[in-house]
């Protein structure tokens, strides 16, 4: 079931042309996407949680928005991937003009 408090997440972002191996993503993520996965062991996104907010920052700026992830949350070869908003940074800001 859905939670009513809001959950939080720490991650670490991963590098992209390591989440592109064969063994991960296999070419898959592209230089709009981010690829993280969580601080703790077995700590992931679940199914609801895209469309959420990947933030950084002391000053919590958003980095990027949840995308996609594996349809096996456990599977540590398929990490959570999120759009990067600073890729986008200018149609962002074209957009809400």
């Amino acid at each position: 079931g859905l939670s009513p408090t809001l959950q939080e997440l720490e991650v670490a972002v991963l590098d992209t042309r390591m989440c592109n191996n064969s063994r991960f993503w296999n070419g898959d993520i592209t230089p709009t996407m981010i690829c993280f996965q969580g601080q703790r062991r077995g700590s992931a996104p679940s199914k609801g949680d895209s469309g959420g907010p990947l933030v950084c920052g002391k000053r919590a700026a958003v980095a990027g928005v949840l995308s996609f992830t594996s349809p096996d949350l456990t599977d540590p070869f398929k990490p959570p991937v999120a759009t990067s908003a600073v890729k986008h940074k200018n149609w962002i800001q074209k957009t809400l003009q």
